[in-house]
């Protein structure tokens, strides 16, 4: 059987793409922080969908876990057939104001691990002619963030990886797909204090149907998905608004709502 792995499966999209691809036939390398959560999805898994699953307990904010992870699976005799990078995180609020360790660790979980994730685990999938890398960006990536500054940079990064790396490995039989979606109900608006924003309170996506959709691009091939019309109407109007609209626009979306 192939495997995948899958970053951040804990909750939210991470565990929606976990069910998803064991249903199809997947197994599973699961990584997050909680082991207990992991394994209770891990055991839940396996007895319904016959597949084998494994629990890897890792902090992406260690700059040592990518490294880490790609040895322990190798030396398990583990190959890697689709990598579903969707672990991530926001913070929010002034620049000046913010946590400096928390916004550098924001960058090493969002850029630097998807970063090295995908280069030890893509060269083998070239090599062997087929695979998939799954990378989770968001709306965001397309335009600046005032207030969420470094998720939304981090997201942009995201994007633009996966669209050159889509080009570069095309023919090969391997994909990668950039996931952009929308404001989505998962643990991450708590986490980054967005609950009460504006952007959050004019409606959300449920997980299941962004990673549905995710899934989908993936299996045919496309380097970009935006799920939802109200998501690709955004995407496709910042192309021809003034830059200085756009960054307004999304302070304004990012503030609390006071009404």
């Amino acid at each position: 059987m192939p495997t995948a792995l899958v970053t951040g499966a804990s909750s939210g999209i991470g565990r929606e793409f976990a069910d998803l691809l064991a249903s199809d036939g997947y197994d599973l390398v699961l990584l997050a922080r909680s082991e207990e959560t992991l394994r209770e999805l891990g055991e839940r898994l396996q007895a319904d969908d016959g597949v084998t699953v494994t629990v890897v307990v890792k902090d992406l904010t260690d700059p040592d876990a990518p490294r880490a992870t790609a040895d322990a699976l190798a030396e398990r005799g583990i190959t890697v057939d689709v990598l579903v990078n969707n672990a991530g995180f926001g913070t929010h609020g002034p620049f000046v104001e913010s946590d400096l360790d928390r916004e550098l660790d924001e960058i090493r979980v969002n850029v630097t691990a998807l970063t090295e994730l995908t280069r030890r685990f893509l060269p083998g999938m070239v090599d062997r002619g087929t695979g998939a890398v799954l990378n989770v960006a968001s709306t965001a990536a397309f335009q600046p963030g005032p207030f969420m500054a470094v998720y939304y940079a981090t997201k942009a990064y995201v994007l633009h990886f996966s669209e050159a790396l889509s080009e570069e490995v095309a023919g090969t039989g391997v994909t990668v797909t950039a996931l952009c979606p929308g404001p989505t109900d998962t643990g991450f608006q708590s986490r980054a204090d967005v609950a009460d924003t504006v952007l959050f309170q004019r409606g959300v996506m449920d997980a299941r149907t962004v990673a549905r959709a995710g899934y989908r691009g993936m299996k045919q091939g496309k380097a970009v998905v935006v799920p939802g019309f109200k998501n690709r109407l955004l995407a496709f109007l910042v192309r021809f608004l003034p830059r200085s609209t756009v960054r307004k626009t999304a302070m304004r979306l990012q503030e609390p709502n006071r009404q």
